[in-house]
């Protein structure tokens, strides 16, 4: 790239960096003294560069010295960064592992191209648009980059079947497939109901909205909301889920910047769910968006918030494209629950210190004991109808607490589930049972009820982890037994049927769903130690 088509370049960028609003202000020596810089080295330096490549890098480095959150995304990562949270992606709909080298289709996506045209659950994929991709060593990766695909474009698949001989083969026309947000929606008993979220992507509302309807309908009259693990999303989502539970007028959240003068979102009054007791849980993985949810909740005095407290990302970010397709994620702003708790964590020590700020929790004790969190005065908030105590200064700090388990689970239990033995397991095993599951358990209430993961399936799950070179010693898999009861029916459970019935099974052990059914079925009791609180 010559010297004058480079500075081009730079002159373009920086174009797409200030917009027009802002240039006169901002348009100083430093901008020109940066484009001059870049201009000597495309000209003079000692060898050839990339200078598309010195552009990137220079982005990435000054968004990361911002702040945590602020970060460059390429052009080629644009979209697949987007899919999660747009809702849909475009391709054949299949959910698919890679088991024993061959692409093993563990459920087509209901209504999707797959399923159409026949292709069911157990089939291995073995070629694609003529190519053999069985047995050579095809990753993840290479199976999307095969089978994505526009809208409206064809692609052929040779499938293997049991019971079948010859390979069969399907032209797929692709379409845009659904990606859930709802991993499950489900009635514990008669009134109380669950519902797990795992991000906040366009779909999140109409989504609660449609398995809440079904749960009100089914008699729900108390909602467990799990937003364990959930990192976030659109914050406009976030508002309206938060909308569904709150009063007309109550603020939800509210916004401000340097730049970005300060915005309130506040309750409409048309929320679905203003009558129901709500009870959210939450903890170190729940962030950004969930945190404005169980933040206005807790404000309010609306529900109890149970859990460890929340991983504190309170940072604003705005999308800016650049010419070649690449974005900027620039924080633009700092957001606020309604009684004006910043819920950011600091982040001036720097971002490794930031990243390592979780596992400082966890060394200092606070995963295991309340008590080992120390706030100052200074953080103290008090909530709107009740006037009780509430902290800000990183996170949203629960109500109830509860802590980490880590009583039951092995080193062996983890490293079966880490190394991936444990998922091979359970498709194997479903691969050569699965008509005789089929046939006998003919709905999940007969599955949950009556199937038993008996000790001769867990001996070969045994001798399948030392096959794949899982060490350990036979006392730590008696130990583990229980828990490998637990997660192989509930990985049954989620191929034969969905999420909601994989988290009816692993919620049983699970210490927050435990307590926050405990709550809810106390309620009043609770209610008046926690919400009434002074």
């Amino acid at each position: 790239m010559n010297k004058s088509k480079f500075n081009r370049y730079i002159l373009i960028l920086l174009l797409f960096l200030f917009p027009a609003r802002l240039f006169s202000k901002y348009l100083t020596e430093d901008i020109f003294k940066f484009s001059r810089a870049l201009g000597y080295i495309s000209s003079y330096y000692v060898d050839s560069v990339d200078s598309k490549q010195l552009v990137e890098d220079a982005l990435i480095n000054i968004l990361k010295d911002l702040d945590p959150h602020s970060v460059y995304i390429p052009a080629d990562e644009v979209k697949e960064m987007n899919e999660p949270l747009e809702g849909n992606f475009e391709g054949i709909g299949i959910q698919f592992n890679i088991l024993s080298d061959t692409i093993y289709v563990i459920s087509p996506i209901s209504g999707g191209p797959s399923e159409k045209v026949g292709i069911r659950a157990g089939d291995r994929i073995v070629e694609i648009d003529g190519e053999n991709v069985a047995v050579i060593k095809i990753t993840t990766k290479g199976v999307r980059d095969r089978l994505l695909g526009e809208k409206g474009t064809k692609v052929n698949v040779g499938v293997k079947r049991k019971g079948v001989d010859e390979i069969i083969y399907f032209t797929i026309i692709r379409d845009k497939i659904p990606i859930y947000s709802v991993d499950a929606a489900y009635l514990v008993d008669d009134e109380i109901a669950y519902i797990k979220i795992n991000r906040f992507a366009m779909t999140t509302v109409d989504e609660f909205l449609e398995k809440t309807k079904v749960l009100k309908e089914q008699g729900a009259k108390s909602i467990i909301l799990d937003l364990r693990g959930n990192g976030g999303g659109y914050l406009d989502k976030a508002i309206d889920l938060a909308d569904q539970f709150l009063e007309n007028g109550q603020m939800i959240v509210y916004t401000k910047g340097l730049q970005s003068p300060r915005s309130e979102s506040r309750a409409t009054g048309t929320g679905v769910c203003k009558n129901e007791k709500v009870l959210i849980l939450i903890d170190e993985g729940s962030a950004s968006a969930s945190e404005i949810v169980s933040g206005a909740i807790q404000d309010w005095d609306r529900g109890i918030i149970v859990g460890r407290r929340s991983f504190g990302k309170g940072l604003v970010q705005k999308p800016m494209f650049l010419p070649d397709g690449s974005m900027m994620r620039l924080t633009v702003a700092r957001y606020y629950t309604p009684t004006g708790r910043l819920i950011q964590k600091p982040y001036e020590d720097g971002k490794e210190e930031y990243e390592k700020e979780l596992y400082n929790r966890y060394q200092h004790g606070e995963f295991l004991n309340k008590d080992s969190i120390n706030l100052p005065d200074s953080l103290k908030y008090k909530t709107l109808n009740n006037k009780r105590i509430v902290y800000g200064g990183g996170g949203i700090m629960p109500d109830v607490f509860v802590p980490l388990d880590t009583t039951s689970v092995t080193d062996l239990y983890s490293k079966v589930i880490r190394q991936g033995v444990l998922n091979s397991f359970v498709l194997k095993y479903i691969d050569e049972n699965r008509r005789k599951l089929k046939s006998n358990y003919p709905n999940f209430e007969v599955y949950n009820s009556k199937f038993v993961v008996t000790d001769k399936i867990l001996k070969e799950l045994w001798e399948y982890s030392k096959e794949n070179k899982i060490e350990s010693n036979d006392e730590e898999f008696e130990n583990s037994k229980n828990d490998f009861r637990i997660i192989v029916k509930a990985l049954i459970a989620r191929d034969l049927w969905d999420m909601s019935e994989y988290f009816q099974i692993v919620n049983i052990r699970d210490k927050g769903y435990n307590k926050a059914l405990e709550i809810i079925r106390n309620w009043d009791y609770y209610h008046e130690q926690v919400l009434n609180a002074q």
